[in-house]
């Protein structure tokens, strides 16, 4: 049995090293993206102006009115002071031709004081320039940048999912591998640093992964969880526990908009959830807004200025609303609903680390590096032993040779 697990870890390791190396180096760095991104780009983050700030809503609408070939559909309610207002937007309609205007950006900054556009990028634009630098390893950390089908499979995602399944298989038997012995299990948790070379090598991956066993079986799964949830792990966990349904497989919203139908406006649907937040007894004011235009749905979030991510907590509360009539269609709040709603939650503040704050984080930053570690000293011991084998094939050749002369 122990010579079937260590072919399966062999060539499930070979199989999976690169894409583990590349994404465990990205997460590494992404755990920081908003910190980097502002080290590097501070005017997409920090005001010029000090004028007072004006109100968000307003702010959307003075952007929209300045360039009307676009529309702001990610809006945060909340300033924080000095900082700019982030917004994504996307093109407008053109009455001349029926298509949205084609832009070259998606997200913008803008002076709270002033309304001016300080800078504009496209979010995940396959670019190493400085501004889309941050963007671009988030974007490439979970899709590899591969294309999407004709009926809107994401490649890269899809693999790296399975990518997922087969680290955490191969991790249950690498678990196995490390413990050959129970009288020698001291063994496995030690690096035979002075021998360096090959011995640490293989120490580092050995030891290296015992140590960090569990934490990566996490990272494993939650990576798992999110680039396969609709179609992998939500039918998985639904087996388990009832699933609460999201307004996004509502068919009332997937339902053709007649022509001519008008939305509501996003300061309408800020006050029916900010009424809805206080029913709920929600612990904050609404913090942003998010336009489905093709589901004609708004999602509204409830956090404080700049608390997007939640930190120390299973996210946010989000309510979902009708845009055409305003009907609320749906909620999550973070630790209510079903074990199988939890579950769903707590799959990005854990794979994140965001789930317990900053040390959260460095954890993860850590688990990541480990990953490449781990990958890449994987390779090494695999290529070792190959030219080992190679060697010994060559010796019994010459040998078998020597013999028939």
């Amino acid at each position: 049995m122990r010579s079937i697990f260590v072919r399966l870890h062999r060539w499930f390791g070979i199989g999976t090293a690169l894409f583990l190396f590349v994404s465990g180096l990205t997460g590494a760095i992404i755990v920081w993206h908003q910190e980097l991104d502002a080290l590097l780009n501070p005017e997409f983050y920090y005001a010029h102006s000090t004028a007072p700030a004006l109100p968000a809503l307003e702010l959307a609408n003075r952007v929209e009115a300045a360039d009307p070939r676009l529309r702001v559909t990610y809006l945060p309610l909340g300033i924080v002071p000095g900082q700019t207002l982030q917004m994504r937007v996307r093109g407008q309609l053109d009455p001349a031709t029926g298509k949205p205007y084609v832009l070259d950006f998606d997200q913008i900054a803008v002076d709270p004081g002033t309304g001016l556009i300080q800078a504009r990028r496209e979010w995940g634009a396959l670019s190493l320039r400085r501004l889309n630098l941050m963007p671009f390893l988030y974007e490439f950390h979970y899709t590899l940048y591969l294309p999407t089908t004709g009926n809107g499979i994401a490649i890269g995602v899809w693999l790296l999912g399975i990518v997922g399944i087969v680290w955490l298989f191969d991790s249950v038997i690498a678990l196995v591998l490390a413990f050959p012995s129970l009288k020698a299990w001291r063994k496995s948790f030690a690096f035979r640093v002075r021998r360096g070379g090959y011995t640490l090598a293989f120490d580092l991956h050995r030891s290296g992964g015992v140590w960090v066993w569990g934490l990566l079986c996490v990272i494993a799964l939650t990576s798992v969880s999110m680039n396969l949830e609709r179609p992998v792990v939500r039918p998985i966990v639904a087996l388990f526990s009832n699933l609460t349904p999201d307004p996004e497989s509502n068919p009332e919203l997937q339902a053709t908009q007649p022509k001519g139908a008008a939305s509501l406006s996003r300061e309408r649907i800020v006050e029916l959830a900010t009424a809805a937040g206080h029913k709920m007894n929600l612990r904050a004011e609404p913090g942003a807004t998010f336009e489905f235009a093709s589901l004609h749905l708004y999602a509204v979030g409830y956090f404080e200025p700049g608390g997007l991510y939640a930190d120390g907590h299973l996210g946010n509360a989000w309510t979902y609303w009708d845009a055409r009539n305003g009907r609320e269609v749906g909620g999550t709040i973070p630790g209510q609903g079903t074990a199988g709603d939890i579950f769903l939650q707590a799959q990005f503040p854990l794979h994140s680390g965001r789930l317990f704050g900053l040390p959260g984080r460095i954890l993860v930053s850590f688990v990541g590096v480990m990953v490449a570690l781990l990958s890449a000293t994987g390779l090494v011991i695999w290529f070792r032993k190959q030219k080992a084998r190679r060697s010994t094939a060559q010796r019994v050749k010459a040998g078998q040779s020597a013999l028939v002369q």
